[in-house]
């Protein structure tokens, strides 16, 4: 087995979607930066962003607007100066982005804007129907070529080190260990700042328009760490993901609502719409309300899927607007200018993370968090479409500032990752049984409609894992696999734990018990029993 590394940094940054990448740029000129992230540069949930950036850069649109629209999605949860902050900070991103060169869509020599469920205005910047991919792309390419910025890929992170571990006074972070799949050895990383950007945890789900990389890792060693947690229980199921045997975690945009797309029940039931009797808003009501009612209508009429037609449209207007969707069905023998697409809901995006504040501080000095790993304040009850990118950026910068800011502490001498376990042969197998057995168990009972008896359920099966899981841990040698599936249950206890405590139906939780909306809104923190 080869020997482990240490490797000593200004800035760690875990995680390498828009927020990570964004925030080693704003970093890169002056400090010493690792990028650790545990597959390849471009496997994050950024990359798969279709729609777009919501930012006020359109005539008559105002922040306002956009701040009134967040609130409105947000039922009642947004953190009003959360809510500010990014939205006024919102049009200076999209400025960034496109002085570093990303391709924004253009209509007569100025930024095309299209509109989205929830926003009153047209304000969603994007690139066709690939946003994330183009500002991925320009990003990798502007990192690459940093000469202060080391990229460490295939590195899965274990755990954080901190001072209490140590047995130090203050509360620190120090750094972190992290698996080299290279070496299949455990190195260990220090730094007087670490930023979290690992995305949120879709994987928890057995449906998701996530991929393979979201499992929640940043959030549970925030969590194991010390940091406080927030809003768990909000998981944002998009409406659309595309129905086929063949096709996995493939989003349709919610842009394709926003341009004239039509929900339909399948000819057996109708072929007729259903979202006017749901919602006034029909279609372009905010994503909770139109997961909810796809859910309804295929529970009532025993369905496998609903269907989304945007054939009216002409064919070019397909192609100009949603060239990567149009291409994607087509290969699955759906021609979706004279066919309906086949949807089902998915978990999509982790409203709630680790507490952070403005500068994306979290409760444990030199952590910070950024993107969906954290908890701002800004979704609320329910993200509002395209707020998420934009969050990403407006806080990277401003967790960047603040390091700038601050005079780096000393960071001791850190030991080595204790590896003297075994692998056990055992243990793929089990592994793979149990992420199978907390996916479908979290769909079933932790999903977009929840009860008591559902959550209790989900809770008795999350205490068995866990100490499965954590004898495997304890007693044998780490793999990135043990990791993700340490992570998914923890993350999966935090989710029922804060779904438990909500007694009452708000955004994206669903109580069949609590179907009413209490007066006031408060948001699930969750403390940490080292605090």
């Amino acid at each position: 087995m080869a020997p482990s590394s240490h490797h000593s940094f200004d800035v760690l940054i875990v995680g390498s979607g828009l927020a990570g990448l964004s925030a080693a740029l704003h970093l890169g000129a002056t400090h010493r930066v690792a990028v650790i992230t545990k597959r390849e540069l471009n496997d994050g949930s950024s990359r798969w962003a279709q729609g777009g950036i919501a930012a006020v850069m359109g005539e008559g649109d105002t922040l306002a607007s956009h701040v009134q629209d967040t609130l409105v999605a947000g039922a009642g949860l947004c953190d009003l100066e959360a809510t500010r902050f990014v939205v006024e900070n919102a049009p200076e991103s999209i400025r960034w982005l496109q002085g570093l060169g990303v391709p924004f869509s253009q209509e007569h020599g100025h930024l095309h804007l299209t509109r989205e469920g929830g926003h009153s205005e047209r304000r969603i910047v994007h690139v066709t129907d690939a946003t994330g991919a183009a500002v991925q792309d320009t990003l990798m390419a502007k990192v690459r070529a940093t000469p202060n910025i080391a990229l460490f890929e295939h590195h899965m992170l274990v755990d954080l080190i901190t001072s209490a571990k140590l047995g130090l006074g203050d509360q620190r972070c120090l750094g972190l260990y992290a698996l080299n799949e290279a070496t299949d050895v455990v190195d260990t990383f220090s730094a007087p700042h670490t930023i979290l950007a690992t995305g949120g945890a879709g994987k928890v789900y057995l449906y998701t328009t996530n991929p393979d990389t979201a499992t929640g890792d940043g959030i549970a060693a925030a969590w194991r760490a010390g940091c406080r947690v927030g809003n768990m229980e909000f998981i944002q199921f998009h409406p659309t993901c595309l129905y086929h045997p063949h096709a996995k975690s493939f989003l349709i945009s919610e842009a394709v609502r926003g341009e004239g797309g039509k929900l339909l029940l399948p000819a057996s039931a109708g072929g007729t719409r259903f979202m006017p009797a749901h919602d006034e808003r029909e279609e372009l009501a905010p994503r909770d309300v139109v997961a909810r009612a796809i859910d309804f209508e295929m529970k009532k009429h025993g369905l496998d899927c609903v269907y989304l037609d945007i054939s009216h449209q002409p064919k070019a207007f397909l192609l100009e607007h949603f060239p990567n969707i149009y291409a994607r069905c087509l290969e699955l023998g759906i021609d979706m200018a004279t066919q309906p697409i086949p949807v089902v809901p998915a978990a999509h995006y982790t409203c709630g993370g680790v507490v952070t504040d403005l500068d994306g501080r979290t409760d444990l000095s030199g952590l910070y968090a950024v993107g969906e790993t954290a908890y701002t304040g800004l979704h609320g009850a329910n993200r509002l479409a395209s707020n998420s990118l934009v969050e990403c950026m407006v806080y990277a910068r401003a967790a960047s500032q603040a390091i700038a800011r601050e005079q780096p502490a000393a960071v001791p001498t850190l030991p080595a990752w204790d590896d003297s376990r075994v692998t056990d042969a055992d243990e793929a197998v089990v592994i793979s049984h149990n992420w199978d057995e907390l996916r479908r168990f979290m769909w079933d009972y932790v999903g977009i409609v929840r009860t008591n008896k559902r959550l209790d359920r989900a809770a008795h099966r999350i205490e068995l894992l866990r100490s499965e899981i954590q004898e495997f841990y304890s007693s044998f040698h780490v793999t990135r696999d043990l990791l993700e599936l340490r992570n998914l249950v923890q993350v999966a206890d935090l989710i029922v734990r804060s779904a438990q405590s909500r007694h009452e139906s708000r955004g994206l939780h669903f109580s069949r018990d609590y179907p009413q909306t209490n007066p006031t809104a408060e948001a699930t923190i969750l403390v940490p029993p080292t605090l």
